[in-house]
């Protein structure tokens, strides 16, 4: 990784690094930060001449290598000083709540409508909805494109900051010319490498941010990491990690709960960690706590099924979203222990 002495190079200088890291098989991928560019060599980084020659320019503060699989992700990385704001929220500095329905029901947006309502004075800070949804069935709801323009609607009418998950490229364009703030990788595509690269390119020269959930299998930490690391690749380091529960299930839960993960994660990388209690355990009555744990855990934030009537939604509304009520009683809480938590961490 290129550290300059200048906040970022001019287009001669990135000319003639990229020519000479182009000798040993690599390329220059710059990381633009809010203050300074930083540059990545893409490939194998310990040919010692390269680094020589690198290091040799004058207007080259320095070269940190890595050899991590995952270079621009690792903790160890120059990113590590990046910081994700989502709506004003710096993730980090205060706990972060996206919360909405699972399913968005184009012949009832009112739902949504109430249902964005119903978050916004829970406490969340952006809303979530879905637009477009896998199903094991091919005969199951699969979301409709109409769908979209509810939630940016929504979006319209609280000021909340929108997550939609996306399922291939055509997905991908619709959701970003819409003005999607988040875009969500759901646990199905969380290795499909293919998508992943298509959002790298699409989001490189916007501030948009990717919810990245983890595999549904109980991938390696590792894998999870590099999967985003596909999408930081192309230069936009915007990218959240979500545990959200991992085949094969536990008795009990939708999935097998593994917001454990988070604090192994933040040993890891720098990349800040928001965990899907809703998916995890499958039961509206088991969220909360969940939801809890995670925090403990030292999550940096939640992302939660709600329906202002979920007996009345569609898709797994009717069994994982949290009432009003109950949404805003778990926000509190998860923001009372996010406050215990940091005080204890900080004395």
């Amino acid at each position: 990784m290129i550290l300059p002495k200048s906040n970022r190079l001019t287009a001669e200088q990135v000319a003639e690094i990229t020519q000479i890291v182009a000798e040993f098989g690599c390329k220059i991928q710059p990381i633009v930060g809010a203050v300074r560019t930083i540059y990545a060599i893409v490939g194998d980084e310990r040919d010692e001449l390269m680094i020589n020659r690198l290091e040799g320019l004058a207007y080259v503060d320095r070269i940190d290598r890595i050899q991590s699989q995952f270079k621009l992700m690792d903790k160890r990385s120059d990113l590590a000083s990046h910081r994700i704001v989502v709506g004003g929220v710096t993730l980090g500095e205060e706990l972060f709540v996206i919360a909405g329905q699972c399913t968005i029901d184009p012949k009832n947006p009112n739902y949504f409508y109430e249902t964005a309502e119903a978050v916004k004075e829970a406490g969340a800070q952006a809303l979530r909805g879905g637009v477009w949804k896998p199903r094991t069935n091919p005969y199951a709801f699969q979301g409709d494109t109409k769908s979209l323009d509810i939630l940016m609607e929504a979006h319209r009418r609280t000021g909340l900051p929108v997550d939609a998950e996306v399922m291939d490229e055509h997905h991908v364009s619709l959701a970003l010319d819409a003005g999607v703030h988040l875009l969500q990788v759901g646990a199905r595509n969380a290795l499909n490498y293919s998508l992943l690269r298509a959002i790298g390119r699409a989001v490189a020269e916007r501030d948009t941010v990717v919810l990245l959930k983890r595999g549904l299998h109980m991938g390696s930490l590792s894998e999870f990491i590099s999967a985003a690391e596909y999408i930081a690749s192309f230069g936009n380091p915007n990218i959240i990690l979500c545990p959200r529960g991992t085949a094969p299930t536990l008795d009990g839960y939708r999935n097998h709960p593994d917001e454990s993960i988070t604090p192994l994660l933040k040993e890891k990388t720098w990349a800040p960690v928001v965990v899907d209690p809703s998916h995890s355990v499958g039961k509206a009555a088991y969220v909360p706590a969940c939801a809890l744990a995670a925090v403990a855990y030292g999550a940096d934030g939640l992302c939660i099924e709600a329906h202002v009537e979920p007996a009345k939604g569609i898709g797994d509304d009717p069994k994982q979203a949290l009432a009003p009520a109950v949404l805003a009683d778990t926000v509190a809480q998860a923001r009372q222990l996010w406050a215990l938590r940091h005080s204890i961490k900080t004395a």
